[in-house]
């Protein structure tokens, strides 16, 4: 047994069993065996792989810069062969994938060994994990707190010390909303950094990207240098990246030019903790030598919003109407999630002109935002508007899942349009998420980095935002944060 595991990030591990002071299959079993203790607890792992990791290992691990090194992947959007690729959601849990998605390809190349699947909500969807096909995660710094989502399951598992690395995917802030929530590193890389192919084209029309969620910095920048890269066809080409990222932690910053904003973009409330947290890291900034000044690019609320709901409910519906002609059935209401069913059910009521509109008004809002950065080196926000929340606390009431099965029943996705509930709904969806969406669409790089703790102990990311193409700086910063605040030794009591 390697009793010594949870003391290393995934680049020890991989130096350790280079060295031959431990075997890649006693990593794995310590995997397995932290897995099987702590997983009832927090329902990460919905899908364990262990007889296959164990293949892998037998097989041979390579030699790639994290060779032996165990890794969860997140059911969504990246395809694991012979494995379904559930999506949160009750019909594609019993469908198998057939090969390896480009980037899972990646994985395996750089020796991460895979030993299952972790928990995520109904197509990506929510900033919280509790699908209906396999039940909520939990936060392993709260069981009764959501670790976030929707890479909450791959959020919880690091943070509990499963694996030091899991996959996540990020379309609306879904890798930055567990980091922060679980106390864990997750970084957001630019728009076509890492490939989406073969299977689909482009995720959420651009706006999502998968990469990882780690303990360590890094971590996150090794397995960013072995797998970033277009693929064939590829809709956002990225140059190559000259030089390493790893190179760029282990590189103290220049002086930066770092601009802070506590004020919600999208939403409008923010809790004393979360900003008694910014205020610390404003402070730790200008300690580090960083010039800080308080601004932020303009947004427009109520139109952003909007028109990001409008995509995402697109998206939504067509993911339903997919699901419903691939498996040959009809669309019904109890065959999805209300969160999920509901916003589909929205996207059912815009227009084809109201999409095209919508997408017009986010290139143009994405222009302006970038203008912003032509000044400064990087944005600073929190990531959350509050703590992580209880379980359920934000799931439709009752009353609005019954009203959303009856408006299911007659096609009431007009009249959801017409009373106005998409303007409420744009406005209740980004309170506990009122930074991340934004960079989502701009399409640059943004980080969430666990410097900031509430007196009761619960973690609270800050959110970096780079420009375009430029991960080397926040790589660079985020070095820099996790030496001045180290997080490595706080560990829930799991």
């Amino acid at each position: 047994m390697f009793e010594d595991y949870g003391n290393h990030d995934g680049m020890g591990l991989a130096e350790l069993i280079r060295r031959g002071q431990v075997s890649a299959a006693e990593v794995l079993e310590e995997a397995i065996a932290r897995i099987e203790q702590v997983n009832p607890q927090l329902n990460a792992v919905i899908r364990p792989l262990f007889e296959d990791a164990r293949r892998q290992v037998d097989v041979g691990i390579g030699d790639g810069p994290l060779a032996g090194v165990p890794f969860l992947i997140k059911d969504l959007l990246a395809r694991v062969d012979g494995v379904p690729t559930g999506n949160g959601n009750r019909f594609w849990a019993s469908r198998k994938a057939t090969g390896d998605s480009e980037l899972v390809r990646r994985w395996r190349a750089c020796g991460l060994v895979i030993a299952g699947k972790t928990n995520t909500p109904e197509f990506g969807l929510t900033p919280y994990t509790e699908p209906g096909a396999n039940g909520p995660a939990r936060n392993p710094w709260d069981l009764a707190r959501t670790p976030g989502g929707s890479s909450g399951g791959s959020a919880a598992a690091v943070a509990s010390g499963m694996v030091p690395i899991a996959s996540g995917g990020d379309g609306g802030g879904s890798i930055r909303i567990p980091a922060s929530a679980c106390g864990v590193f997750g970084m957001k890389p630019t728009r076509g950094r890492t490939p989406a192919g073969t299977f689909i084209g482009e995720a959420w029309s651009g706006f999502a990207g998968e990469h990882v969620l780690t303990r360590s910095v890094q971590d996150s920048a090794a397995v960013l240098d072995a797998t970033h890269g277009p693929d064939r066809g590829s809709p956002h080409p990225l140059p190559l990246h000259e030089g390493t990222f790893l190179d760029a932690v282990r590189r103290a910053p220049a002086k930066l030019r770092i601009a802070v904003s506590r004020e919600p973009m999208l939403g409008k409330a923010v809790m004393p903790e979360v900003i008694a947290a910014f205020d610390e890291t404003v402070k730790l900034l200008g300690d580090l030598g960083h010039e800080v000044i308080e601004a932020a690019p303009p947004v427009e609320r109520e139109a952003f919003s909007m028109a990001f709901l409008t995509a995402l409910a697109a998206e939504l519906r067509a993911d339903i109407e997919f699901t419903a002609k691939t498996f040959g059935v009809k669309i019904r209401p109890g065959d999805y999630d209300a969160p999920s069913f509901g916003m589909g059910l929205l996207g059912e009521g815009f227009t084809a002109a109201d999409l095209i509109t919508a997408h017009r008004y986010l290139t143009l809002s994405a222009r302006s935002i970038l203008g912003f950065f032509e000044d400064v080196d990087v944005l600073m926000t929190p990531v959350l508007s509050s703590l992580p929340v209880k379980i359920g606390a934000l799931q439709p009431s009752a009353i609005e899942k019954k009203l959303l099965t009856v408006l299911g029943h007659v096609g009431g996705g007009r009249l959801l349009k017409k009373l106005g509930i998409a303007e409420q709904l744009a406005a209740q969806t980004f309170e506990f998420i009122p930074w991340t969406p934004v960079f989502n669409v701009t399409g640059q790089p943004a980080m969430s980095v666990p410097v900031g703790w509430s007196p009761e102990g619960l973690p609270i990311g800050m959110q970096f935002v780079g420009r375009f193409a430029d991960e080397d700086t926040l790589y660079s910063l985020a070095g820099q944060l996790e030496q001045a605040r180290p997080w490595k030794d706080r560990r829930p009591l799991l």
